[in-house]
C-alpha cells in the first residue's frame, strides 16, 4: 500500500469493502437489511448474487439492500453475496437471510392440576414455538415474578422446569413458562401450570440420585471452535444431591470453566481444540450417586493463519500471494480474480497456484485487479479480497534528514531510511570517515532499506547517510551511543520477621548525559505506589525501597526497574515474612473414656517457618489450685491427634499451640469440656512419718495428695497406728495432716499408715512405716573423756558411748565444747587483740556414734578447757563429768598488722610498724632485712640484716637516694622468727614542673591543676600567660608548690584567646575564656517603669535583712565552759584508749552540739576547715574526669614528721571562676 506520506497524484485506489452483509433472521420486512458499503477510485458501484444468480442490477452510490414494501417475505429467504466494481472487482462474505413469521401460540387448554407426594420430583414442560432463534426463558407467576431458582429446583437449556425433589410450599397455580424472542420483540407466556404437594410419610425414605438431563449415562456434543459449550446435569433425588464435575484427561481450569445454575451448567466460552474430550458430572447424596459421560467433540469453520496483503508492484516483478487456512475437517482453498475464478479463466503460463499461494510472474500494468480467496469446509467459508495494484511511481525518501539517535550500550538500534517508489528504491549506507555501513559486521540493511546495528557501542557513535540508487536523493542521522543504565546493587532474598522493617536496595548508574531516571518498584508484578498520607512504602533517591511493619501479605517477589528514555534495566529480589505460627483450629474430643481422651486438632499456618512442635495445654476445673492453662505434653509436627490420660472426677478444657524457628503461636480456641466419672481413690500419700516434739505425743504427718488425685467427693485420709508388738491397730480420719495421738510415753516405736478415701471408697493398701512418740534430753554424760597431743595445736579427744535407753530419742551425736583461757603469757609490747566469742568458744559436733574426734587448729601458747554431751533432736545432755585442761606451746609469730615508711631527707627513711595480731608466744624482737633488687633477678647477695628490739619504729640512714630498696621485717619468739611483711620504697625524688595540666576557663579566670608525681620533692615553679591581642603583653603569676596540684589566673577579658607557659620548662598552651551571652529583652511588662521600681524597693529591703542577719551572727553564742572542757577530756580519753588515728566526723560533732554551743560548732568547723597551721601540706587529688578532690593531711610535728592519720575529703565541688586563688587553695577549700 502507498504510505500517506508519499505524494503522487491520480493514482488510482483499488475497490475496499468497508461493511460487510450479515446472516441474520427476518421476522417482517422491516428486518429485511443487507449492508454492503465500499471506498474506491474511481468510486465503486455495486451488484448482488442471490442463491448464486443475479439479484439486483447495478447500484451506485451505497450496495445496501432492502426490501420493498409490497414484496412477499418468504422469498426473499436464501445466500447472498456483494460485489463491489472499481479497479477490479471486490467480493463480500456470504450472508445467509432467514424469513420466518412472527413466532404466535396455538391456543392449549388448560391443564389439570398436577398431584405430587412431598419429596417426589417432577418437571414442568416450557415448550416454547419453534423458530431459528432461540427464545430466552422465563418461569414466572401470574404477578410477573420469577420463580426462584437453587440446588433443588433449576432450569434447562430447552427451558423446562426441574424439582429435584418437591416440598410442600412448591404448590401453587400460576407456574408460567414466558419464551421472550428478542429478535422479534415479543414474549410468548404458555397456559399456566397447577400443581399440588401433599404431605407424606415418604419424605423419610431417602433415595438416590437420578438424572433427569442428561438421560442415560453417556451422551455426544460436537461444538465448534469460538462458539460457547454448555453441558447440563440435572439430578434428582433426596435429600438434593450435590454435583461435582470432572474432566477425565486433565483438570478443569478455573480460568476457562464456569459453573453455572448451582453447578447444574459447565459452561466453556470460546471453545477451542484442547477443550476436546471426555467429561463427566456426578451426582451424590447421602443416598449414593449416580455419573454422566460426555463426549466433546471440537470442531472448526474455516479460519486464516496466514492472509495475503495488498501491496503495489512495479513492472516485471513477480508476485507472492501466500494464505493458509485450518479448520476442522480441513478447508478447501480456491482463487478468483476480479469475482471470477481462476480456474475458469484463460489460462495464462504467468499465473499459477501451489498450496493454497498463488504467484503472478512477470506482471504488467494489466494484471493489476482484486484477487479474493476463499477457504470452505462443510461448517463454513471465508473469504479475503487482496489487490495486485502495478504501476510506476518515482521513488522517494520519506524519513526526515538529520534525525539524531539515541542509545545505550548494547541495544539494537534501526536508523530508518522509509522510502516508497515502484519499482521499490534501493538504498545504500555510509558512514562518515569510515566507509560502507555493510562492511561492518554489526550492520545490516532490512527488505525496507533501514539500517540496523546490534550490540552498538560507543565506538558506533557517528554520522551516517542513506542514499537512493540511481539517483541523488539522500538524508544524514547521527548515532551517540551512551552508557548502558546498571544496576550495581540489585535487591536481595530477605526473610524478614513479621513487624520490623526492610529494606531492599537498588542502587543503580545512569549515563550523565541522561536525566533521571523512573525508579518503580513491583510486587509479584504489580506496581508500587507510595504515598504521603501511607508511610507503608518508601522509596529513596538511591533506588532503595523501605516497608514499614511488614506483615504476611507482604511476602512476595520485588522487582525494580531503572527506566530511562532510551533503556531500562530490572532487578528481582525477595521477602519473606517469618512469624509465629497461627494457631492450630479445629479442636474436636473423640473416644471418650473414663481415664482417657482422645484431642486432635488441625495445624495453623506456618507463616514460612516450618512448625517443629505442638504444645497440648490443659485446664481443670475440678481442682482450684490448677484452675489455669497449664503444659501437659510436647509433640512432634507430625502427630496432629494425641491420647490424653485424664483424672477422675474433674473436668477438663484443651487447647494447642503451635511452635516453630520464631516462637510459640497463640492458643487455639478452647475445646469443648469434657468431665470423667468419680472412682476410688488410686494411691495413699507418701511420706508418712513421725515429727514428734513433745516428749509424750505422737505426731503422724504425711504428704498431702493434690486435689485433683481425690477422685471423688467426701475425701479424707484414714490414719492408723499401733506400738510395736501390738496386733491391735488404733485407727481414726482427718481432712489433712498432722494427726496427734496423745499420751503414748516418751520414744515409744510404733507402726502408722495413711490410707486416701472417698465416697466410692478407700484407696489401696498401705504400707506401715516406723514412727516413734516425741524424744526428750538425754540423761547420761559421757565417761572416760581423755585428750592426746598428735601436733602442737592438733589433739585427738576419745569417750565412752552413752547407753541407748539414756539417749530417750535418736542419738544425733555428741558435741564437744572447747573453751580458751587465753594466752598462758605475752611480752610488754606483743598486746594481742581482744578476740571474738566465737574464737573463744568453739563447738566441735561428732555426727552418729563417734567415740573419737580430732580437734584442731588450736592457737599456740593457750590454755584450753572441753567437756563431752550427748545430743538427740530434743537438744543437748548432761556434760561430762571431768573437765579436761589442756596448754599448747609457744610458736613462731604472725605478720606484722602493718608496715608503712617515709623518707625525711634524701638519704634516710623511717619505718613504722604494728605488732603481730597472733603472737603466738612471747615476742623478742623483730628482724629487719632489706637490699637493692636486681632487675630480672631474685638474688640477695647484698641484703643487710638487723635485729631490732622491741619498738616499733626505726629509722634507717645514709642510704642512696637512686636506690630502690626492698624491706622485709619479721617478728621473733623463742619458738623462731614468724612470717616477714615486704615492701619497696626510696627516698624523695628531685621535684620538677608538672607536664601535663588541665585548665578549666571562665570568662575572667581560668583554672588550673595538675596530678604531682608519686613521691616528688615539692618544686617552684611560676606561669607565663599572654592575650593574643594587639595590646596584649606577657604576666607572670607568683610562685607556685608543684604539690599544690591547683591555681588559679584571674583577671582575664572575657572572649579572648591566651597563650599559657610554666617556668621553667618548655610546656606551652593556648585557651580561650568564655565570652558574655548577650540577650535582647522582649518588649513586655518587665522593661515597664513601675517594675523596675518594684524590684528595686525589694531588693534593698533584701540587702537590709542580710546585713542584720550578719550582724547577729559575728556577736557569737555563748556556751558551757564546763562543757568545753568534758569534750576536751573526752578527746583526750579517746587517745589514751588507744584509737589512735581515728578521727571523728564533722557530722558527729554537729550532732553533740546543744543549741547553747551552736557558736562553738560554727568555730570548730571553721577550724577544721582552715589551712593556716597547715602551710603547703594539702594534698589535691584528681577524680577520672579531671575534677579535683582537696585532702587533708595531717599537721606536721616541728621536726617535719607528717601525721600518719588518715585524710579528710573537704568540699570537693568546684568553685565558680570569681573566686580569687593566690597561692593557695584556702579559698576553694574555706568555709562552708
Amino acid at each position: 500500500m502507498m504510505p500517506p506520506d508519499y505524494t503522487y497524484s491520480n493514482l488510482k485506489q483499488a475497490p475496499t469493502i468497508t461493511v460487510q452483509p450479515v446472516s441474520h433472521t427476518a421476522f417482517s420486512l422491516d428486518d429485511v437489511i443487507l449492508a454492503c458499503e465500499a471506498s474506491g477510485d474511481p468510486a465503486p458501484s455495486f451488484r448482488w448474487v442471490k442463491d448464486g444468480k443475479e439479484f439486483k442490477r447495478e447500484l451506485l452510490s451505497s450496495g445496501t439492500l432492502t426490501a420493498e414494501d409490497k414484496e412477499e417475505l418468504h422469498p426473499i429467504q436464501g445466500s447472498y453475496r456483494c460485489y463491489v466494481m472499481s479497479l477490479g472487482t471486490a467480493v463480500s462474505d456470504l450472508a445467509q437471510l432467514i424469513t420466518e413469521p412472527i413466532p404466535t401460540l396455538a391456543k392449549e387448554k388448560r391443564q389439570k392440576t398436577r398431584s405430587f407426594e412431598e419429596g417426589d420430583s417432577a418437571v414442568l414442560y416450557c415448550n416454547p414455538p419453534k423458530s431459528s432463534v432461540t427464545p430466552k426463558i422465563h418461569w414466572m407467576d401470574m404477578h410477573w415474578r420469577h420463580i426462584p431458582l437453587n440446588e433443588r429446583v433449576t432450569t434447562s437449556l430447552d427451558g423446562n422446569l426441574y424439582f429435584a425433589n418437591l416440598l410442600v410450599n412448591d404448590s401453587r397455580e400460576d407456574y408460567t413458562c414466558n419464551a421472550h424472542i428478542i429478535n422479534a420483540s415479543v414474549i410468548l407466556p404458555k397456559e399456566r401450570i397447577s400443581i399440588s404437594v401433599t404431605p407424606s410419610n415418604s419424605v423419610l425414605k431417602n433415595r438416590r440420585p437420578q438424572l433427569q438431563k442428561p438421560a442415560g449415562s453417556h451422551s455426544s456434543y460436537l461444538v465448534l471452535r469460538g462458539q460457547t459449550l454448555t453441558l447440563e446435569c440435572i439430578p434428582e433425588g433426596l435429600p438434593t444431591p450435590e454435583v461435582q464435575w470432572e474432566r477425565m484427561d486433565s483438570p478443569l481450569s478455573p480460568a476457562r470453566v464456569r459453573w453455572l445454575k448451582y453447578k447444574r451448567w459447565l459452561q466453556i466460552e470460546s471453545v477451542s481444540e484442547a477443550d476436546d474430550g471426555e467429561y463427566t458430572c456426578t451426582a451424590q447424596n447421602s443416598q449414593g450417586s449416580v455419573k454422566h459421560h460426555y463426549a466433546v467433540t471440537v470442531e472448526a469453520a474455516p479460519y486464516w493463519t496466514r492472509r495475503p496483503e495488498n501491496h503495489l508492484y512495479a513492472p516485471g516483478e513477480t508476485v507472492r500471494l501466500d494464505c493458509q487456512a485450518e479448520g476442522i475437517p480441513t478447508p478447501n482453498i480456491t482463487w478468483s480474480m476480479n469475482g471470477a475464478p481462476i480456474a475458469g479463466t484463460d489460462p495464462d503460463p504467468r499465473r499459477h497456484v501451489s498450496s493454497g499461494t498463488l504467484i503472478l510472474t512477470d506482471v504488467q500494468i494489466s494484471d493489476t485487479a482484486v484477487y479474493h480467496v476463499e477457504a470452505t469446509n462443510k461448517h463454513g467459508n471465508i473469504l479475503i479480497n487482496t489487490h495486485v495494484h502495478v504501476v510506476e511511481l518515482p521513488p522517494q525518501i520519506l524519513t526526515e534528514d538529520d534525525l539524531k539517535y539515541e542509545a545505550t550500550e548494547g541495544q539494537t538500534v534501526l536508523l530508518q531510511c522509509r522510502t516508497f517508489g515502484s519499482p521499490q528504491p534501493k538504498v545504500d549506507w555510509q558512514i562518515t570517515n569510515s566507509g560502507p555501513a555493510l562492511a561492518n559486521a554489526k550492520m545490516s540493511q532490512t527488505s525496507d532499506g533501514n539500517l540496523q546495528i546490534s550490540d552498538v557501542s560507543e565506538e558506533d557513535s557517528s554520522m551516517y547517510t542513506c542514499s537512493v540508487s540511481t539517483s541523488n536523493m539522500s538524508i544524514s542521522a547521527e548515532l551517540v551511543v551512551l552508557n548502558r543504565t546498571k544496576i550495581v546493587d540489585p535487591p536481595q532474598d530477605l526473610r524478614v520477621l513479621r513487624g520490623d522493617d526492610a529494606v531492599l536496595q537498588c542502587r543503580y548508574t545512569v549515563d550523565h548525559m541522561l536525566k533521571q531516571p523512573t525508579i518503580q518498584w513491583k510486587k509479584d508484578k504489580h506496581k508500587i505506589t507510595s504515598s504521603a498520607n501511607d508511610d507503608k512504602y518508601t522509596e529513596s533517591p538511591d533506588g532503595s525501597l523501605k516497608i514499614t511493619d511488614v506483615q504476611m501479605e507482604d511476602s512476595g517477589i520485588y522487582s525494580c526497574e531503572i527506566s530511562t528514555k532510551l533503556d531500562s534495566v530490572s532487578a528481582t529480589g525477595s521477602i519473606v515474612v517469618l512469624d509465629k505460627p497461627g494457631s492450630p483450629h479445629s479442636l474436636e474430643l473423640s473416644e471418650k473414656k473414663e481415664r482417657s481422651v482422645t484431642l486432635s486438632w488441625m495445624p495453623g499456618a506456618e507463616n514460612n517457618s516450618p512448625i517443629s512442635e505442638y504444645v497440648i495445654e490443659r485446664k481443670e476445673k475440678q481442682n482450684p489450685g490448677k484452675g489455669h492453662w497449664e503444659e501437659y505434653r510436647r509433640v512432634p509436627q507430625d502427630i496432629t491427634h494425641l491420647e490424653i490420660h485424664l483424672q477422675p472426677y474433674s473436668t477438663y478444657h484443651f487447647r494447642v499451640r503451635g511452635v516453630n524457628g520464631i516462637g510459640m503461636s497463640e492458643p487455639s480456641p478452647p475445646s469443648e469440656s469434657y468431665s470423667t466419672p468419680a472412682a476410688k481413690p488410686d494411691m495413699n500419700p507418701e511420706n508418712v512419718t513421725s515429727v514428734s516434739t513433745d516428749s509424750n505425743s505422737l505426731v503422724i504427718t504425711w504428704q498431702e495428695l493434690e486435689q485433683r488425685q481425690f477422685n471423688g467427693p467426701g475425701f479424707k485420709y484414714k490414719i492408723y497406728w499401733r506400738q510395736e508388738g501390738d496386733s491391735h491397730w488404733m485407727e481414726s480420719s482427718a481432712s489433712n495432716p498432722p494427726f496427734i495421738v496423745e499420751g503414748p510415753g516418751t520414744f515409744i516405736p510404733f507402726q502408722i499408715k495413711v490410707q486416701a478415701v472417698n465416697e466410692l471408697g478407700a484407696g489401696p493398701e498401705p504400707d506401715a512405716e516406723i514412727g516413734y512418740s516425741g524424744e526428750d534430753l538425754p540423761l547420761e554424760a559421757p565417761s572416760s573423756v581423755a585428750v592426746s597431743e598428735l601436733n602442737k595445736t592438733t589433739v585427738l579427744v576419745k569417750w565412752s558411748p552413752v547407753s541407748t535407753k539414756s539417749v530417750r530419742g535418736h542419738l544425733l551425736g555428741y558435741k564437744i565444747h572447747v573453751r580458751k583461757k587465753g594466752p598462758r603469757a605475752h611480752s610488754q609490747r606483743g598486746l594481742p587483740m581482744q578476740e571474738p566469742a566465737a574464737e573463744r568458744n568453739r563447738v566441735i559436733v561428732a555426727n552418729g556414734n563417734k567415740e573419737e574426734m580430732v580437734l584442731s587448729d588450736l592457737h599456740f601458747h593457750s590454755n584450753y578447757t572441753l567437756t563431752v554431751a550427748p545430743f538427740n533432736s530434743k537438744g543437748e545432755g548432761p556434760h561430762s563429768k571431768r573437765r579436761i585442761t589442756l596448754a599448747t606451746p609457744e610458736g613462731a609469730p604472725g605478720p606484722l598488722s602493718f608496715l608503712t615508711f617515709e623518707s625525711p631527707s634524701e638519704t634516710e627513711i623511717t619505718l613504722r610498724w604494728g605488732a603481730p595480731d597472733k603472737p603466738n608466744g612471747v615476742l623478742t624482737g623483730y628482724l629487719l632485712q632489706y637490699y637493692e633488687p636486681v632487675p630480672g633477678s631474685s638474688s640477695t647477695h647484698q641484703m643487710k640484716s638487723l635485729n631490732l628490739p622491741l619498738d616499733t619504729e626505726y629509722t634507717l640512714k645514709d642510704l642512696n637516694p637512686q636506690i630502690q630498696y626492698h624491706f622485709s621485717l619479721r617478728a621473733l619468739t623463742a619458738a623462731g622468727h614468724g612470717e616477714p611483711v615486704e615492701m619497696e620504697g626510696a627516698t624523695m625524688l628531685d621535684g620538677e614542673p608538672p607536664s601535663v595540666i588541665n585548665i578549666t576557663a571562665g570568662q575572667t579566670s581560668v583554672n588550673i591543676s595538675w596530678v604531682p608525681g608519686e613521691r616528688p620533692r615539692s618544686f617552684a615553679f611560676s606561669f607565663r600567660y599572654l592575650k593574643k591581642s594587639a595590646d596584649g603583653k606577657w604576666k607572670e603569676s607568683e610562685k607556685v608548690n608543684s604539690s599544690q596540684a591547683f591555681y588559679q589566673l584571674h583577671g582575664l577579658t572575657p572572649g579572648f584567646q591566651y597563650k599559657l607557659e610554666i617556668l621553667p620548662g618548655n610546656f606551652t598552651r593556648e585557651f580561650e575564656t568564655a565570652g558574655p551571652e548577650l540577650h535582647e529583652l522582649p518588649s513586655s511588662f518587665v522593661t515597664q517603669g513601675w517594675f523596675i521600681g518594684l524590684i528595686s524597693a525589694l531588693v534593698l529591703l533584701l540587702l537590709v535583712l542580710l546585713i542584720l542577719c550578719y550582724i547577729k551572727k559575728s556577736k557569737g553564742g555563748k556556751y558551757s565552759v564546763k562543757d568545753k572542757e568534758e569534750d576536751q577530756v573526752n578527746g583526750a580519753r579517746t587517745m589514751k584508749d588507744g584509737q589512735f588515728g581515728q578521727y571523728k566526723s564533722l557530722e558527729s560533732d554537729n550532732e553533740k552540739c546543744s543549741t547553747s554551743q551552736q557558736s562553738v560548732c560554727e568555730s570548730k568547723r571553721s577550724s577544721n576547715d582552715s589551712l593556716a597551721d597547715y602551710g603547703d601540706s594539702v594534698d589535691i587529688q584528681f577524680n577520672e574526669d579531671g575534677s579535683f578532690i582537696g585532702q587533708y593531711s595531717g599537721r606536721r610535728d616541728p621536726n617535719g614528721h607528717g601525721s600518719s592519720g588518715a585524710t579528710c575529703p573537704v568540699n570537693p565541688n568546684m568553685p565558680p571562676p570569681s573566686i580569687s586563688f593566690p597561692t593557695s587553695v584556702t579559698g576553694f577549700l574555706g568555709p562552708n
